[in-house]
């Protein structure tokens, strides 16, 4: 059961619930620590495809693209550890960075639902674009990664709108603004008020436990790419206020034949939520190996 709030949109609730119910939850365990998986589809003659979130996010980050993406093949989508229904995963030891307890979490509770070694196609949204690449680097077996306004590019953001600790409301209603107010400002260029996207932030907000801020401007991108050989497909929307895209995308493109760069028009930080059907035909073109 997703965990509603009492003033939830009634219309946001149907739209989750119906992509959720065409889902099968999953939740292996790997070192004591459970992840939730969702699979869409089973459609098994293609390699399946892994889907990580952002950060304050949730399976939710890419609720109008699975559907489309699980037609072509199986869709495996996790709440990371530390995120909404998964377990927080342990401190790292001495000498760990801090995202490696979730990358085993991820990894061998993966492992165990498809098998180890299985060959897969990878995505991942912001904190999670930074984590595919590095979860891609330790595990292997990946055959196409693909990453959606991805952090840990180390340059400067443009963020312009001062985000507002939401944690420190004073009640419900101002808890409420705080929330619209940094999705607009970080997530989506059309600021009008979209009572989906509202409900997808509300939930995964109040559901996260993993501080993936650090982690993201700590920055790693560049040096995990260059490890792996697999074609790569980088995508940010055109106002993006996480990174200036089209310089980004023309630094990380540039002199690897590997690489496709794609900006898309008219979007912000939140590309498949805002421009889901052109994101889903991009990366159902993609995936298949058809040139853009």
């Amino acid at each position: 059961m997703m965990n509603f709030a009492p003033d939830s949109n009634a219309g946001a609730r149907a739209a989750i619930e119906r992509i959720d119910a065409l889902s099968t939850h999953h939740d292996p365990v790997h070192e004591g620590v459970q992840v939730r998986w969702r699979r869409f589809g089973n459609d098994t003659r293609k390699a399946p495809l892994v889907l990580l979130h952002g950060g304050h996010g949730s399976w939710m980050h890419w609720l109008r693209n699975v559907e489309a993406l699980a037609a072509e093949r199986s869709v495996w989508v996790p709440d990371m550890p530390g995120f909404a229904e998964s377990d927080t995963p342990p401190k790292p030891a001495p000498g760990e960075a801090a995202i490696d307890p979730l990358l085993r979490a991820l990894g061998g509770t993966l492992d165990s639902l498809i098998g180890a070694g299985t060959p897969i196609c990878l995505g991942g949204f912001s904190f999670g674009g930074l984590t595919a690449a590095k979860f891609a680097v330790k595990r292997g077996a990946v055959e196409r990664l693909f990453l959606v306004g991805s952090g840990g590019h180390a340059t400067l953001r443009r963020l312009s709108i001062e985000m507002i600790n939401w944690k420190k409301s004073v009640d419900r209603e101002a808890e409420r603004a705080a929330l619209q107010h940094n999705l607009g400002a970080l997530m989506l260029h059309d600021k009008a008020f979209d009572p989906l996207a509202f409900e997808i932030h509300d939930i995964s907000c109040h559901g996260t436990r993993f501080r993936s801020k650090d982690v993201s401007l700590s920055g790693g991108l560049q040096a995990a790419l260059d490890v792996l050989a697999c074609p790569q497909l980088l995508v940010w929307g055109e106002f993006d206020v996480t990174a200036d895209p089209r310089p980004v995308v023309a630094s990380l493109v540039k002199g690897h034949a590997n690489r496709e760069g794609v900006v898309i028009d008219g979007a912000g930080h939140w590309t498949q939520y805002e421009r889901a059907e052109e994101i889903n035909a991009l990366l159902l073109r993609w995936l298949s190996g058809e040139v853009r």
